[in-house]
């Protein structure tokens, strides 16, 4: 497993998951765990940003909002959690 490690704006959307919605924070949790696992396979739609974005990768939470992160010295830096491509 590969540590996981949250930018300052992702741990802002986190918080904002655990004091809004408990269901989709759950989700998150096993997208997370999933990610430490197999970075690049698995639930959530994995797939590579492109252009602005490259080196980048992005899973599905719901159809609003996507989990933005980068694979870097074999970690897992989580960039967003809420909205769509923000880094």
């Amino acid at each position: 497993m590969f540590e996981i490690h949250f930018m300052p704006n992702a741990w802002k959307d986190l918080g904002w998951w655990v004091q809004n919605d408990l269901k989709t924070l759950k989700k998150i949790h096993s997208i997370l765990e999933n990610i430490s696992k197999t970075p690049f396979l698995g639930i959530g739609q994995p797939e590579p940003l492109k252009a602005n974005y490259s080196g980048y990768w992005s899973r599905r939470i719901n159809k609003e909002h996507r989990i933005i992160y980068k694979f870097e010295n074999k970690r897992i830096i989580v960039h967003s959690l809420y909205g769509h491509y923000q880094v």
